[in-house]
């Protein structure tokens, strides 16, 4: 008998098997599914981003984990631009395979220590959890720093705006994370990759310095280039802020191979460099959002938070396995909200991500 233990126990189940029967349901609709399940582009990719790819493809040797320099200056430049993100250099920036590897590695890849809670939103992103038990840490839910307890998390998760809410953390609460962070010696991480598509008021960054003082100290900003550039099959992201666990991280992955292909750093820098695509995607999605929301306001839904992201938050009340299941009858799939976490269980995340067409089918199906 093997002596191996399957890492796999300890884990939830993954979540989108368990909606198989929502999903044939749905698929029977005589005009077929309209999946408003995942957060998955479904836009063109810019040409801008496609000539960079192919330009960098002859590239034979090795790339490096660390990433080009022009990837790292790139990255800098678009925070700033972008998010008015002040102080970060080269040695503040490191490019990953995707954000969702980087986001279940953190803790490990920190040292977390086992049995050490891990702090997690009470409605996550599954991956958060998913990071913590994989470094045998243990996830503890928790928003407010009251909440946090009088075991010291090594690391806090924060997630602004928010998958799957949308909701958007003020200044004064991430600013309260930060310097309850430091005081207690927490690392703060936090998921930002929805930052570009904030629909009401201004979400920040926590590298921004009306929340951390332009200090970086003990603070990782994880960004992805999937939703704002439609890179989600390219894997393209990068941490950035604090340059001591930036480089604690990149001498941890180097050892394991973590290296994003020369041809996607290509690919990177131009997507970085250029803000007229994420500006015309970013309106694209105003548009559907706009469409949706209505809809699935007139079928006699709440739309909680969503100031932000690319879904809708949305309930009437009633156990989210059922609201799933109304959805299916009509042809659409949504994802449940009980994904998230126990507080999410009367609410259903609906994406905007989808084409035009099969945007306005749901808005007709949602009004029969």
């Amino acid at each position: 008998m093997s002596r191996l233990r399957p890492v796999s126990a300890g884990l939830p189940d993954f979540p989108w098997d368990t909606i198989s029967g929502a999903k044939r349901l749905a698929a029977s609709h005589d005009d077929g599914i309209i999946d408003l399940s995942v957060g998955t582009p479904v836009d063109p990719v810019a040409p801008v981003i496609r000539d960079a790819l192919a330009a960098s493809s002859e590239f034979p040797g090795y790339p490096a984990t660390l990433g080009t320099a022009a990837l790292r200056e790139a990255a800098v430049g678009a925070l700033s631009r972008r998010f008015a993100i002040t102080g970060l250099d080269e040695s503040s920036i490191l490019p990953v395979i995707g954000t969702k590897e980087v986001i279940a590695g953190l803790p490990s890849q920190l040292g977390v220590p086992a049995g050490d809670p891990v702090v997690i939103p009470r409605v996550a992103y599954p991956t958060y959890e998913v990071g913590a038990l994989l470094a045998g840490a243990v996830p503890r839910r928790a928003d407010a720093v009251a909440d946090y307890g009088d075991d010291v998390p090594a690391a806090i998760f924060v997630n602004s705006p928010s998958n799957p809410t949308g909701a958007v953390l003020s200044v004064e609460h991430l600013r309260g994370v930060v310097e309850w962070a430091r005081e207690h010696g927490s690392i703060v991480i936090s998921d930002e990759c929805y930052l570009g598509l904030t629909w009401e008021g201004v979400a920040h960054s926590v590298l921004h310095p009306d929340v951390c003082g332009g200090d970086h100290t003990g603070l990782i900003a994880v960004h992805s280039l999937s939703k704002v550039s439609n890179l989600a099959s390219y894997r393209a992201g990068f941490l950035a802020g604090d340059t001591a666990l930036i480089a604690e991280l990149l001498a941890v992955r180097k050892h394991s191979g973590m290296i994003v292909p020369f041809p996607i750093q290509g690919a990177t820098i131009a997507a970085l460099n250029d803000d007229a695509h994420v500006d015309a995607q970013r309106e694209r999605y105003r548009s559907r959002r706009d469409r949706l929301k209505r809809a699935v306001e007139h079928a006699g839904f709440t739309v909680d938070d969503s100031e932000a992201g690319l879904y809708l938050w949305t309930t009437r009340g009633d156990d989210s396995r059922a609201t799933l299941d109304w959805f299916a009858q009509r042809g659409i799939l949504v994802a449940p909200g009980d994904f998230y976490g126990p507080s999410g269980a009367e609410h259903v995340r609906v994406a905007l991500t989808a084409t035009d067409e099969r945007i306005d089918a749901a808005v007709a199906r949602l009004g029969e």
